[in-house]
């Protein structure tokens, strides 16, 4: 996984709340078995008509938010289902962050195990970021060493993250990486059964 530390992008409004992850992920694109690829899925029914084609009037799909990388949504985004798909989908996409007043328990942890930051911030600071985002142009850097968000007008607050995953995340590792820093004494400890059993 990536590592996150200082991250800067520009922001891509979804002023909805309750955003769930078969919105996020429909069910008929869950059959693939890589984690890759499901950012051609993302928010489909909503981004894509009948035919096929792009609505315009949906948020991602209009010219000011093209080559954004954090996504701004409402309350309890990835509610729903536990899919891990609905984190996969968003990071493929190119959305390694997202922040919300709050999000699903369930959905966040899986973010957090698939290397994406959800920051949750106060709905006050959100409601601010929304209006000054709007238009598309609007930068925010993230910096996750610090826990601060600060944006090109001045806008500074703090997140809260735990510090397990704040060191998974700013490190780059999963579960696995974990469990592989564990290699020596893992393997010391089979040979050491090994010679017991024999």
């Amino acid at each position: 996984m990536e590592p996150i530390t200082i991250y800067t992008g520009r922001m891509a409004v979804m002023d909805r709340k309750n955003v769930d992850t078969d919105q996020i992920i429909p069910k008929q694109f869950l059959k693939r078995i890589e984690r890759s690829g499901f950012g051609q899925y993302l928010f489909y029914n909503w981004r894509y008509d009948e035919q096929g084609n792009e609505r315009p009037d949906f948020e991602l799909n209009q010219p000011e938010n093209k080559g954004t990388s954090i996504l701004l949504a409402g309350e309890n985004f990835g509610c729903g289902s536990s899919r891990e798909h609905a984190p996969w989908s968003l990071l493929d996409f190119g959305f390694p962050i997202v922040i919300a007043p709050s999000f699903a328990d369930i959905f966040k942890s899986n973010c957090m195990k698939n290397g994406m930051l959800p920051i949750a911030l106060t709905e006050a600071e959100v409601d601010y970021l929304m209006t000054a985002a709007a238009g598309g142009k609007y930068e925010l850097s993230v910096d996750l060493p610090n826990q601060k968000v600060s944006g090109q007008d001045g806008f500074e607050t703090h997140f809260d993250i735990h510090p397990y995953w704040k060191k998974m995340l700013v490190n780059g590792w999963d579960e696995i990486s974990i469990t592989l820093q564990y290699d020596e004494k893992i393997t010391e400890y089979e040979n050491s059964k090994q010679r017991l059993s024999i």
